[in-house]
């Protein structure tokens, strides 16, 4: 542990590297049984959603472990009940979707910066419960995350991504608009899970001042809430190399010219 209480990156890459092994297991074990999982990832800007995500999936096949994040409704998806774009991107046998933002958007940022109106918000709080109880009852494992912030860390994030050029991108006037509205977010969220932490899809909340303690914690529990078993690994060898039948090109002495 560093001198500031947080994980040492020693530490942090040694625990990382155990539990990607683990991922690949689980990989291995939905490719083989046919599961559906379905996590969803929420929380406050700068919560540490994106790098959450990318510690999941930078060791498993995209193949099977697929990220959604999808970008403002067109005007025919507008149209459309509000869950329904989402619905098209649900696992199947075989799969792992990720949501970097969901469906709780209308929960969260849309109504806290005001893009859909409180009887919206009421009647997608009073729905999305049975949605995911028909998600569950054909057999979707699905997990919901919940990261947060303190204040001093998220303004010291934001402050971060001003300052550092390589970080700009990350910076939206939706963010800055967002930031001022910390005790709006905050209702939204406790409404949120009064309404939908269900017992068949509990919201899990993982706080994430210390980024790297964060990952590790959600990707444990994660692990911890799949019933996947380790497959058996068959010992592999490599097999020797046929015998060369024509000569390969000789390119010792190519030469790459230096730029002027």
């Amino acid at each position: 542990m560093a001198k500031d209480g947080k994980l040492k990156e020693k530490d942090y890459q040694k625990e990382l590297r155990r539990l990607h092994a683990e991922m690949v297991a689980l990989q291995e074990w939905v490719k083989a049984t046919g599961a559906k999982v379905c996590v969803v990832f929420e929380g406050r800007d700068t919560a540490g959603k994106g790098g959450t995500i990318k510690a999941i999936t930078e060791r498993v096949s995209p193949r099977v472990f697929r990220v959604v994040a999808l970008p403002a409704p067109s005007d025919r998806e507008k149209s459309q009940m509000y869950i329904q774009r989402y619905i098209q991107h649900f696992p199947a046998a075989g799969e792992v979707v990720i949501f970097d933002r969901s469906w709780y958007n209308r929960a969260g940022v849309e109504r806290v910066m005001g893009f859909c109106t409180q009887e919206q918000t009421s009647r997608f709080l009073s729905q999305v419960p049975a949605v995911e109880r028909a998600m569950v009852d054909n057999d979707i494992i699905l997990l919901k995350y919940w990261l947060e912030v303190s204040e001093q860390e998220q303004t010291r994030r934001l402050q971060s991504r001003i300052d550092d050029p390589r970080k700009t991108w990350k910076l939206s006037p939706m963010d800055l608009e967002s930031y001022t509205r910390w005790d709006d977010y905050t209702r939204a969220r406790d409404e949120m899970f009064a309404a939908t932490s269900s017992e068949w899809a509990p919201w899990h909340v993982a706080h994430t001042d210390d980024k790297k303690r964060g990952r590790l914690n959600i990707l444990t529990h994660l692990l911890s809430q799949i019933p996947y078993e380790r497959p058996a690994q068959p010992r592999v060898v490599l097999p020797e190399r046929a015998p060369t039948v024509v000569a390969a090109a000789d390119w010792s002495t190519l030469v790459i010219p230096e730029n002027h």
